[in-house]
């Protein structure tokens, strides 16, 4: 092979390299920025047909009306916790700042933070709807037509002992 077709040849495998490298590592610090929308339900049940949840330290976000009752404030600190609900399962929430000032029980909310356990997520941002018009489009579509009663309000099965 000539001289100057080696030159060339390098130069060219140098600039697929380069591309690559960056590719990639753009890719690996997208995957550490993306937040994955769950409800309460799919985050306990699992998301779409092979039911995947996510792992434990995953970011995400969580959308979902703020169970009456529900909210537990610590006296010493800005802690606070909280359930969130939409068609059956539960989901606490632990977020420590000043919430929303149209946070309230029985409101729409979408949380932002790291899963903990099953079913417990600690929260670096909680956003609170804000108007009743306007609420997020895959919120909006998992309460469609849900109505939450708490668990002392609910009816007991017939015949189930």
């Amino acid at each position: 092979m000539q001289p100057r077709r080696q030159k060339r040849l390098f130069a060219i495998l140098l600039v697929i390299g380069l591309l690559t490298g960056a590719v990639a590592a753009m890719l690996y610090a997208l995957q550490q920025n993306i937040d994955l929308f769950y409800t309460p339900s799919q985050l306990v049940d699992g998301l779409g047909k092979d039911k995947i949840k996510p792992q434990v330290g995953q970011r995400l976000r969580i959308g979902g009306m703020v169970v009456a009752g529900s909210v537990k404030r610590d006296p010493e600190s800005l802690k606070v916790s909280f359930d969130l609900v939409d068609t059956g399962p539960l989901v606490t929430v632990i977020y420590e700042g000043i919430l929303p000032d149209l946070f309230r029980e029985g409101q729409g909310i979408v949380a932002q933070g790291v899963l903990q356990d099953a079913t417990t997520i600690k929260a670096s941002e909680v956003l609170a709807k804000h108007d009743e018009e306007y609420m997020p489009p895959e919120v909006a579509e998992a309460l469609k037509g849900i109505k939450h009663v708490p668990p002392s309000q609910q009816q007991p099965a017939s015949g189930s002992y």
